[in-house]
């Protein structure tokens, strides 16, 4: 009986943790996202509005995976 409860209360302790990891990639994602933008406008200033709205798309589709991530810890019981 004692050993469920220790279990219970690691699961808890690894779902905020999992999330915390989870958070981890789209930070990286976005960095990535940024630098390449700014390296993009570096060589082709002219190209820097289309360069700039390409950026912002890809920091909305790499920020839905925290957001995947923080739904996946209330459904699984954060």
């Amino acid at each position: 009986m004692a050993d469920t409860a220790i279990l219970a209360e690691i699961s808890g302790s690894i779902a905020t943790v999992g999330y915390g990891l989870a958070a981890i990639g789209p930070a990286i994602g976005v960095g990535i996202v940024v630098g390449k933008t700014i390296e993009g406008v570096a060589r082709q200033p002219e190209l820097a509005g289309r360069l700039q709205v390409l950026m912002y798309i890809g920091i909305a589709f790499t920020e839905a995976l925290a957001f995947i991530g923080i739904a996946t810890g209330f459904i699984f019981g954060f």
